[in-house]
């Protein structure tokens, strides 16, 4: 049997994880600010509750920067394949768990086995990113892989709002639970083997996906394929600190939102789990809609010729330039409706931009080191993360939240500036002589 367009069909379902790896995660986010923080902690303050959710978060995006770097390694070890089954298997199982929490420590053990696991999903999909696709295509397959974690976002929201109506917040964490152990029966089906290998793969995409991948716009070297870096290696070039820089500044603005919303709704506007529901999900909408159109421009601009290089920057500063009037604007922006409304924009711009960020080390390095630098980038990222979602009680005390988005808007002009300065031409590293 052969099937066309494979690459697609793979690139789709690692986007199905996506979208589960965030249901799953927003599940607590949305529960903790209406019933299930309530529930633990029924004598304790909202700045409390906030303070002890900060906590758990705090481990949850800890245990996910250290997943990052070793599911990195560990799909170089044991491929997508297995590496995927992996995590999606072990998040799964810690998503289930959360409902038999019962207070800081509990959760915080079950959210931190949820963030390791969770962690894998990004390595294993730049590496599956860098086998299955192009150079030219690679920007929009991550796009298609990123618009996962937008409509994750998106459908969870409500999703967990209306489940709310009818069961309790354990009930719901085991629901959620079981449908990423159901993700893994078409994975096992469809993805076999790498596609040079794979044996539904047609001859004509095998050829377009391998040949495509030893050239950027003509020029290129049959010898890159064999350069197969040590982790110490790839950390002395300045090419991948800007890969590392760039993802440590802009990735705590996506965790901003997505650990912050709803208690900002609840908080600023007094919304209740039906409000949550009815605008929490507004923000996705933009950020779905920047994952593709990212994905789509560097698409539009390899085909306009323009070199790797180029685009990567252009679209990265764009995303870039886009966010920061909007979280400026955070500061006061009035009712509900608008403040959500600037949430998507700024969501939007952080989509257009992250998934050029995230390819940068399939650029920069060949498919058996991609997971490496991309597992360590998003190390980093999250331990930044982790710092701003942690000061996040202490920034917004009282209810406000204008420090939190002037953090946001600096760290995205340093994400610009790392591209711009560290990586002066992004192109495929060669070895030292």
């Amino acid at each position: 049997m052969k099937l066309k367009g494979l690459r697609w069909w793979v690139i789709a379902l690692i986007a199905l994880a996506t979208v589960i790896n965030y249901i799953d995660r927003q599940t607590m986010n949305v529960l903790w600010a209406t019933s299930m923080g309530e529930d633990l902690y029924p004598d304790m303050s909202i700045d409390g509750r906030k303070a002890i959710y900060a906590t758990i978060s705090t481990f949850f995006i800890l245990s996910y920067a250290f997943g990052q770097a070793i599911f990195g390694k560990i799909f170089d070890w044991v491929g997508t394949r297995i590496g995927f089954a992996l995590s999606i298997g072990l998040w799964s199982i810690a998503t289930a768990l959360h409902a038999f929490g019962r207070g800081v420590v509990s959760l915080s053990i079950f959210r931190s086995i949820l963030g390791v696991a969770e962690a894998g999903n990004w390595p294993g999909a730049a590496k599956a990113n860098a086998e299955w696709f192009p150079t030219k295509e690679r920007a929009l397959a991550q796009g298609i892989f990123n618009s996962g974690a937008a409509i994750g976002g998106l459908v969870s929201i409500p999703i967990i709002g209306v489940l709310a109506i009818y069961y309790s917040w354990q009930a719901i964490f085991i629901i959620v639970g079981l449908i990423g152990l159901l993700w893994l029966i078409p994975w096992f089906v469809l993805v076999k083997a790498p596609p040079k290998n794979h044996p539904w793969i047609t001859d004509e995409e095998r050829e377009y996906i391998l040949s495509g991948q030893k050239v950027d716009n003509v020029v290129s070297t049959e010898s890159d394929e064999d350069y197969k870096p040590s982790t110490t290696e790839i950390l002395s070039r300045k090419e991948s600190w800007g890969v590392i820089i760039a993802s440590a500044s802009i990735d705590p603005i996506w965790w901003l939102f997505v650990f912050w919303i709803p208690t900002y709704l609840a908080e600023v506007y007094s919304m209740d789990v039906k409000g949550i529901a009815i605008y929490g999900w507004v923000p996705y909408v933009g950020a779905m809609i920047g994952a593709f159109f990212g994905g789509l421009l560097s698409q539009n601009r390899f085909n306009a010729g323009w070199s790797t290089n180029k685009i990567r920057k252009f679209v990265i500063t764009l995303g870039c330039l886009v966010m920061l009037p909007a979280l400026l604007a955070m500061a006061d922006p009035g009712g509900p409706t608008t403040a959500v409304i600037l949430m998507a924009v700024i969501l939007f711009g952080f989509q257009t931009a992250i998934g050029s960020v995230q390819v940068l080390p399939a650029d920069l390095f060949g498919s058996n080191s991609v997971g490496t630098l991309a597992g360590i980038a998003g190390m980093c990222a999250k331990f930044a993360a982790a710092g701003l979602v942690a000061l996040v009680p202490i920034l917004t005390a009282g209810g406000n939240y204008t420090p939190a988005f002037a953090i946001g808007a600096g760290l995205a002009i340093i994400a610009m500036a790392s591209i711009w300065i560290l990586c002066p031409k992004i192109e495929p590293l060669k070895p030292r002589v």
